[in-house]
């Protein structure tokens, strides 16, 4: 049974590593600076749970930000100070007092347009070139320079993180940032009491920069906890502050949790499972610490808590395991984002862009998909699609060039039934997609997808649709057995294609004559070719074909393309020139290549069952082995061997049994195959 601590107070308490927490109710508890460090939660009610700090903590915290306020106020003050040399008597300090202001005014000027960073960075600058160039300008000029520069930077940073710090911790910047406005001020008015020996100016000068710094820092401040990137590095560090004794989920599993309405600031989730916890209306989920989860984005952090993603952009976002169940993603885009073990049940994508999102293991149960562009969207078998609502899909997303989406149905007056759109998305759950992308050789298409299939029978390698794409590129697309490796199968008939591809005509013709099953698929390929869009859906199944096997290679190096008949007494001395340039075998009762292919040239020029042009093409072979043989360990040799060895075979389909060159060929292949490494 499920442990129940709801509205209990547990602040304070250490449960890191517990595993007995799965389904557990802390709903309503309080769990400020509570340790859930490694600990399973799957499935965990934190309903209107209250996390966070704990009073002493928080207290401890805010003193700290009050230190570094008044260390912004007394750098300030010190800038303050230099910039009021101007009005000095002293034409060196003066100048001083000048490059002080224009120094102060770059800075400002940097920092609000590229950031804190950006605005560190002019102040080491200056301070550097202060210091490089001392002896060449006036001492007055360049210390102001340098103290500026630094001045300013260190004076910035640490207002805007006291300040965002405060805002952080307490919550409340009115509140928080009195208080650290007081400190600020105080620091300042030090400065200025040690500066009124210099004079009234002086005094003056220290009190304006200081509250003209305090400004700044609070705007800088401001817009960090707001969100804004360039100022990204105070909020970062000003949460990690804030969340140091705060509760914390560090490395913690909380797959389904719930923390709908719970108040989560000072909270850790690093390196926390989020799969599938549910974030509606929480507080403050902006204030926790979410190292590299997908709640580090503070758009997604909206949709979350809101449910309202209406036309936003997620494009290429990593959204594995978000729980967006009945949100509104209605013209939503996520072109290319990994959506894959999400939960959008009932959720709304009418219009949606799904572009190349993944979706393995995402439950789309009861979502709405009408109108959704669809083009290359990543579902599998494990994609939830029961009882999804739609009307209507976009197979593709339209272009200039081809405005065109591909509505289906077709019909643009007919709409999905219910449950209509699973079943015609069904087929392609689990497909091989065969992507040819620029001249495509329909014979080479149709023999190569034949071999796959007679390789991997387990595969049940079925084909289910045809599409032509562009002016010379096609999609085949064929359905596969669950678990079968389509990254495997597509590699090895790739390789088997390119190499078919690279054949002359004559050399697939010797493949083709004889199998009609590979004719009617090249005349399919063909067609959708020739064709604007070409599907074929049906029993195009390929698993029950026999015959020839090429086996995948794309070293055609050594195969003869010249589709004339040469002589074939000149082809046979040729085999016989370059047989003699092998070893003989040292074991008489163990012949080697040579004595091997020697007895299959013999049988081939013997037989009265293949034609002229047959022998021509069977001795051209024999030769590329020939060649082959001489250095019959390297891999690329292996390669044309075995391809060499794959074209006999062809040629030697369809001879009678009783035909001597096939008993020789029976015997003789394996044989050579095997010293070629290849048995």
């Amino acid at each position: 049974m499920a442990l129940d601590f709801s509205g209990q107070n547990l602040r304070g308490r250490n449960f890191k590593g517990r595993k007995d927490f799965v389904g557990a109710n802390f709903s309503y508890a309080d769990i400020r600076g509570a340790n859930f460090t490694n600990a399973n939660l799957t499935g965990a009610n934190f309903s209107h749970a209250k996390a966070g700090l704990q009073r002493r903590s928080a207290i401890g915290l805010v003193i700290i930000s009050f230190l570094l306020s008044g260390l912004s106020g007394f750098l300030w003050a010190i800038n303050g100070y230099l910039v009021s040399l101007i009005f000095s008597s002293s034409s060196d300090d003066s100048i001083g007092g000048w490059v002080a202001l224009i120094t102060l005014i770059a800075f400002f000027f940097i920092t609000i347009r590229q950031g804190i960073i950006a605005g560190l960075g002019a102040g080491a600058v200056a301070f550097a070139v202060a210091f490089a160039f001392a002896f060449a300008v006036a001492f007055a000029v360049a210390f102001a320079f340098a103290l500026v520069g630094a001045f300013a930077g260190a004076g910035a940073f640490a207002g805007a993180v006291a300040f965002a710090f405060a805002f952080a911790v307490a919550g409340a910047f009115a509140v928080a940032g009195a208080f650290t406005v007081a400190f600020a001020v105080a620091g300042a008015f030090a400065v200025a009491g040690a500066f009124t020996v210099a004079g009234a100016g002086a005094f003056a000068g220290a009190g304006a920069g200081a509250g003209a710094g305090t400004l700044f820092s609070i705007y800088i401040s401001w817009r960090a906890m707001k969100g804004d990137q360039k100022h990204s590095l105070i909020r970062n560090i000003a949460i990690a502050f804030a969340a140091t004794g705060g509760t914390s989920f560090r490395g913690a599993n909380l797959t389904n949790a719930d923390f709908t309405q719970a108040t989560l600031k000072s909270t850790d989730f690093r390196k926390t499972i989020l799969i599938c916890s549910r974030w509606y209306q929480a507080k403050m989920l902006d204030r926790v610490r979410s190292g590299s989860t997908y709640l580090q984005n503070s758009q997604v952090r909206q949709l979350l808590v809101t449910g309202q993603g209406q036309d936003k952009n997620f494009d290429r976002e990593d959204l594995r395991g978000i729980n967006l169940q009945k949100a509104n993603l209605a013209d939503a885009s996520f072109i290319g984002a990994d959506l894959s073990e999400a939960n959008l049940q009932d959720a709304d994508l009418s219009r949606a862009k799904l572009k190349q999102t993944q979706l393995d293991g995402t439950d789309l149960t009861g979502a709405t998909l009408t109108g959704a562009y669809i083009e290359d969207w990543g579902i599998t078998n494990t994609t939830k699609l029961h009882g999804v609502r739609c009307e209507y899909v976009f197979m593709r997303l339209p272009t200039k060039e081809d405005p065109d989406p591909l509505r289906k149905p077709d019909n643009k007056q007919e709409i999905f039934a219910d449950g209509d759109f699973a079943d015609f998305i069904k087929p392609i759950f689990d497909t091989l997609d065969l992507y040819h992308n620029q001249g495509v050789d329909p014979r080479a298409v149709a023999i190569a997808f034949k071999n796959l299939a007679e390789n991997h029978p387990e595969a049940e390698l079925e084909i289910v649709a045809m599409e032509k794409r562009g002016d010379d590129k096609i999609l085949l697309r064929a359905k596969t057995a669950a678990g079968s490796d389509k990254s495997q199968l597509s590699a090895e008939y790739f390789d088997d294609y390119n190499q078919l591809k690279a054949l002359s005509q004559s050399q697939q013709l010797l493949l083709v004559e004889k199998d009609q099953r590979i004719i009617s698929l090249e005349n399919m390929v063909d067609t959708a070719l020739k064709q604007p869009k070409f599907y074929t859906q049906g029993d195009t199944n390929m698993s029950d074909i026999s015959g020839i096997n090429i086996e995948g290679s794309s070293n055609v190096s050594g195969i003869a393309g010249n589709s004339s008949i040469a002589n074939l007494g000149t082809i046979s001395g040729n085999v016989s020139i370059a047989l003699n340039q092998l070893p003989d075998a040292t074991d008489a009762e163990k012949p080697g290549i040579k004595e091997l292919l020697s007895q299959l040239q013999d049988a081939i020029v013997q037989s009265t069952y293949l034609s002229e042009e047959d022998k021509t093409e069977a001795l051209e072979q024999v030769n590329t082995l020939a060649e082959a043989g001489k250095t019959p360990q390297e891999s690329t040799k292996q390669k044309t061997a075995k391809t060499a060895i794959t074209m006999l075979k062809g040629i030697f389909t369809g001879l009678p049994a009783v035909a001597s060159l096939v008993e020789a060929g029976n015997k003789l292949l394996p044989a050579i195959a095997k010293l070629f490494g290849l048995g």
